[in-house]
């Protein structure tokens, strides 16, 4: 124990056993989600490990007890391998999580506390606790499952619109998954540009949710087909394409983009669960049509812009403060199982994203007792 004129720190990185913030021991070991194998069926991949070490912090780590995990489509591209196929069987997995500080290194205490509530976008959050490092941490003011919808999906669509969507009064903007946990955050941010938002979805309940967040012209394509409604509405094409779905939605949507258009690749998740992971496209012609419009296409994957991401979140955090976002998020209540709860109810989540029946974000709740012993 070091004792400053300020106030008492407590290094706790080396201890064997050290205490949470309500007294009880944290466990020896602990539950987690790690890929077994390497496929882009996240069921085959994965397997629940119940008996895995609770890992100590650093000098400068946090280690967090999670709370709630994000659930993202991209998970089935790590577990497959495709992110890093160098990465050794059995890895981590789960790339957001959000919890209370239950111990901490000794320079990590100089900016937390325990029992301080954070989130983290940082591998290896599909466990009961990770250890995350203090620079990538963000303090929250609770443990509230919408803060997570900010950390892949909130910054994903605001960084990608600011830095390459060139969004302005009057410009349309189609938006594809727009229901989603990204495709939410894309629709708000373009409506209060003053932009005409176009959202494609599933379902006249997400047609209604999209409405409640300011898109002009939700498409339902199980009512009504896109490409016949962008032709009769938008003759003129629109100016910006936020696209996460692929295969033939990114063909239509290339296909509606006006002069100069712009169309933002965020994502391919109708490809993702092929041996591939890509959906096919008629990229024979793209050449000439984007030419013909002089159109961009371009891609965005958040790890290259993570020297924006605390910004990004500070900015997105205050809007959802002021009530100026809605973090839409789907913890499974409306599917057949019942609310996502506990680790094994990842795989129910990771399948009830690729059927489409989101509303919003899937967050997984981890529950805990407070003397726990897993």
């Amino acid at each position: 124990m070091l004792r400053g004129a300020a106030r008492t720190i407590v290094d706790m990185s080396y201890a064997r056993r050290f205490l949470d913030f309500h007294g009880s021991a944290i466990p020896a070991a602990m539950q987690k989600l790690v890929a077994a194998r390497r496929s882009p069926s996240f069921r085959e991949a994965v397997a629940l490990r119940r008996d895995c070490p609770v890992p100590l912090p650093g000098d400068a780590d946090l280690l967090v007890r999670n709370r709630f995990v994000g659930v993202n489509a991209s998970d089935i591209n790590y577990s497959a391998g495709r992110y890093d196929p160098s990465v050794k069987t059995p890895f981590d997995l789960g790339f957001e999580g959000i919890g209370e500080v239950v111990a901490l290194g000794l320079s990590a205490s100089a900016r937390y506390t325990v029992g301080q509530a954070v989130a983290y976008l940082a591998l290896g959050s599909f466990a009961e606790y990770t250890v995350v490092p203090a620079t990538v941490a963000i303090p929250v003011p609770s443990v509230k499952p919408e803060y997570l919808t900010l950390l892949v999906s909130g910054t994903t669509a605001y960084i990608s619109l600011k830095e390459l969507g060139g969004l302005s009064e009057g410009k349309k903007v189609l938006v594809t998954a727009a229901a989603g946990g990204t495709g939410q955050f894309a629709v708000q941010l373009a409506h209060k540009a003053k932009c005409h938002v176009i959202g494609t979805c599933s379902s006249d309940e997400k047609s209604a949710f999209l409405k409640s967040v300011g898109c002009d012209r939700p498409i339902n394509y199980n009512a009504e087909p896109v490409r016949d409604v962008l032709k009769r509405e938008y003759p003129q094409g629109v100016d910006v394409v936020f696209e996460s779905v692929g295969g033939a939605m990114f063909d239509l949507a290339v296909d509606a983009l006006a002069v100069k258009g712009r169309l933002i690749v965020i994502g391919f998740i109708s490809g993702y669960q092929t041996p591939t992971g890509l959906s096919p496209v008629k990229a024979e012609k793209l050449p000439a049509k984007i030419l013909s419009k002089s159109a961009s296409i371009q891609g965005f994957f958040l790890n290259h812009y993570l020297s924006e991401h605390e910004a990004a979140m500070g900015h997105l955090l205050k809007m959802c403060a002021g009530g100026d976002l809605v973090c839409g998020l789907d913890l499974g209540e409306r599917s057949a199982e019942g609310r996502f709860m506990g680790l094994e109810s990842v795989f129910r989540a990771v399948d009830y994203m690729y059927m489409g029946k989101n509303t919003g974000k899937i967050v997984v709740e981890l529950p805990h007792s407070v003397n726990s012993k897993l």
